[in-house]
């Protein structure tokens, strides 16, 4: 379903092997929550996806793990964003900006974070919309 949702969108989209289940429950164990049902699922199908530009449009799994970490406990950007524990990053646009589902309250929707001024907004109905819209024509700033 998700690789082809992809390669609708973009019919160069790269993919890689899938994830293993055992590899999603240690990612969940070392996040303190579960993934949401479409993104688990998604790295069933294809550990990540790569977008134009080489872009990493959907991490893969171990990285979606350590960046969500680094996020939540480095002091350094506690001093400079607002927390980041609402949040699962999950992707980004190859210059600095991160695609996250939003955790508390959890919810279908994505939301781009935007490194230069810590906002945070809404991009994409669900991971379907958002692969729809960031893997079609327009560029890696399709969200701007």
């Amino acid at each position: 379903m998700w690789r082809e949702a992809a390669g609708e969108a973009f019919p160069g989209a790269g993919f890689r092997t899938p994830a293993q289940v055992t590899a999603l429950a240690e990612a969940e164990r070392r996040l303190g929550c579960g993934l949401p049902a479409e993104l688990r699922q998604l790295f069933l199908e294809s550990d990540g996806i790569i977008g134009r530009t080489a872009v990493d449009t959907v991490w893969p799994l171990e990285t979606v793990v350590e960046r969500n970490l680094l996020f939540r406990s480095d002091t350094s950007f506690a001093q400079l964003y607002m927390p980041f524990d609402a949040l699962l990053f999950f992707g980004d646009n190859g210059g600095g900006d991160h695609f996250a589902f939003v955790r508390t309250p959890e919810r279908p929707d994505v939301f781009v974070w935007e490194h230069e001024d810590d906002s945070r907004r809404w991009v994409a109905r669900d991971l379907a919309d958002y692969l729809g819209r960031s893997l079609a024509g327009g560029g890696d700033d399709w969200y701007r």
